[in-house]
């Protein structure tokens, strides 16, 4: 696969425009999104471009006719992907770029990383909710694990395969990054569902229902 510098742009210029449509939206229209909230949209949709645009547009506004266990799901998986990324794009310049590790190298940073960014971002707005911290963290640890591991192994395991060994000065190398970013997404997102609706997880609050906090 041969990545020109100019698609990157444009999947860059992309992703910065619905990004900023979204912080216009949250402010505009839903500024009841709590804090934390906002910072898992701004992140995924910054990640993902449009894709994360169409998820926070179908399940993360108060604007939505109805709540349903694919909003939720959709809502859970936001917030495992907004911690995720930030530890796997960490762990990928830290690897490849600092420590010129291989492949194994390369996945074992990123899932650490993203491990430790995920269920830290999951458990956050649970404690936002009031719920306290001991019982945020026993009752996240076996759904996150779950979802996490299927999100990395498969964001990983693409993007090892895409960049093919190229550098952090390689337009494919970050091209690699944002696709395996968003194939993580989709792939944890039928897993929350089904842990949503078996109980082994409870998902995020309906968005018409969440106050701001100042």
């Amino acid at each position: 696969m041969n990545i020109s510098a100019n698609l990157l742009y444009i999947v860059a210029a992309t992703n910065l425009l619905a990004a900023l449509f979204t912080e216009y939206d949250i402010r505009v229209n839903n500024a009841q999104t709590p804090s934390l909230m906002r910072w898992v949209w701004r992140l995924t949709v910054l990640y993902s471009g449009l894709i994360g645009l169409a998820v926070y547009w179908f399940s993360g506004r108060r604007q939505i006719s109805r709540d349903t266990v694919w909003r939720r799901g959709w809502r859970s998986v936001a917030h495992c992907y907004a911690g995720c990324g930030i530890g796997e794009i960490a762990g990928v310049i830290i690897s490849v770029g600092l420590l010129s590790l291989g492949n194994w190298g390369v996945a074992l940073w990123s899932f650490s990383l993203a491990y430790v960014m995920g269920f830290a971002l999951t458990v956050g707005p649970l404690m936002q909710d009031g719920v306290p911290f001991k019982t945020a963290v026993r009752d996240s640890f076996l759904a996150e694990t779950i979802s996490i591991t299927v999100m990395e192994v498969t964001a990983i395991s693409l993007d090892i395969w895409l960049a093919g060994g190229t550098g952090l000065t390689s337009p494919q190398f970050w091209f690699a990054l944002v696709v395996s970013l968003s194939a993580g997404l989709f792939a944890a997102w039928p897993i929350n569902v089904l842990l949503i609706h078996f109980g082994i997880k409870e998902g995020m609050h309906d968005p018409r229902h969440m106050a701001h906090d100042h």
